[in-house]
């Protein structure tokens, strides 16, 4: 079974987290439910949960949670009267388990995820935002993709990869948690490529980006395929040549650390993710209203 060695030679930690939300726009919804698990290394090797958290989160005053998002995730305005915590107390407890890095952050098509962590840590002081932009993202769903044919949610890859004894996918956080970190362990288990995918986030080139662009993230098309693809024929690997073939036309600079400099994660032999920023935000306005039309790989 994996131990997910090379993540592990990097990061201090992986925090694998999830969200449950009332809609899916970050920039006006909040998360309703936020479960995450901190995975660190012992010295012998193996892997240890050093913390854990499930939280109900609060709404604002006035504001009810949705029938439809009731339904489909058992949280109910009463449940989070009744155990939920405040946002401000939500945001100062995923800041905790952002301590104490470098750390990886891991989530099912993560850029949902992260969205709305950011939009909470943003709207109280701190240095949760801070930890954040400073962690390095994994996200599931792109590697998946690279490896089995649609559909790719996280129940499918909880089958794939014959997981139905082991977790459940149930729309609680807590338990797809769970079950992101095993499916994350039989992918390493598979091929021990992940590192690849650090910092490159795949999206459908019909829909675009799902709103905005994170700083430091590889945006790429990614097409779905009906097989498992080869080590040439991966997202980080079309990125790379992508770039590659970039560098070949433009003039050569001396010095210019985009291209002589590396980063800290994403495809080897890239440059630096944190300072790919120009492309993001460039196309940030075109986008932000593409998320409600991608959010199909929860």
């Amino acid at each position: 079974m994996s131990n997910l060695a090379d993540i592990f030679a990097r990061y201090k930690a992986a925090v694998f987290f999830d969200t449950e939300t009332n809609g899916l726009n970050a920039d006006t919804c909040q998360i309703i439910e936020l479960a995450a698990i901190r995975i660190e290394q012992t010295d012998h090797g193996t892997l240890r949960m050093a913390d854990s958290a499930d939280l109900f989160v609060k709404l604002p005053e006035g504001q009810k949670v949705p029938e439809k998002i009731a339904e489909l995730t058992g949280i109910t305005d009463k449940r989070l009267e009744a155990k939920g915590v405040t946002e401000a107390e939500a945001a100062a407890r995923f800041t905790d388990m952002l301590r104490g890095g470098p750390v990886l952050l891991v989530a099912h098509n993560a850029q949902f995820d992260l969205l709305f962590c950011r939009a909470m840590l943003w709207r109280y002081p701190g240095d949760g935002e801070e930890l954040l932009e400073a962690a390095d993202y994994l996200d599931s769903l792109t590697a998946y993709k690279d490896r089995r044919a649609y559909p790719h949610k996280l129940a499918n890859a909880i089958v794939a990869y014959k997981l139905e004894d082991k977790v459940q996918n149930s729309h609680k956080a807590i338990d797809d948690v769970a079950a992101l970190f095993e499916v994350c362990k039989a992918m390493d288990d598979e091929r021990p490529d992940l590192l690849e995918y650090v910092n490159v986030f795949g999206y459908n080139p019909k829909y675009g980006v799902s709103g905005r662009r994170l700083d430091g993230v590889i945006y790429h098309p990614q097409r779905f395929n009906n097989y498992m693809t080869s080590p040439a024929g991966t997202l980080p690997a079309i990125v790379k040549e992508a770039r590659r073939h970039d560098a070949k036309q433009e003039p050569s600079t001396h010095g210019d650390k985009r291209t002589t400099q590396g980063g800290r994660g994403g495809p080897s032999g890239l440059p630096g993710a944190r300072r790919i920023l120009a492309e993001s935000r460039t196309v940030r306005q075109k986008e932000t209203g593409a998320g409600q039309r991608n959010a199909a790989g929860r």
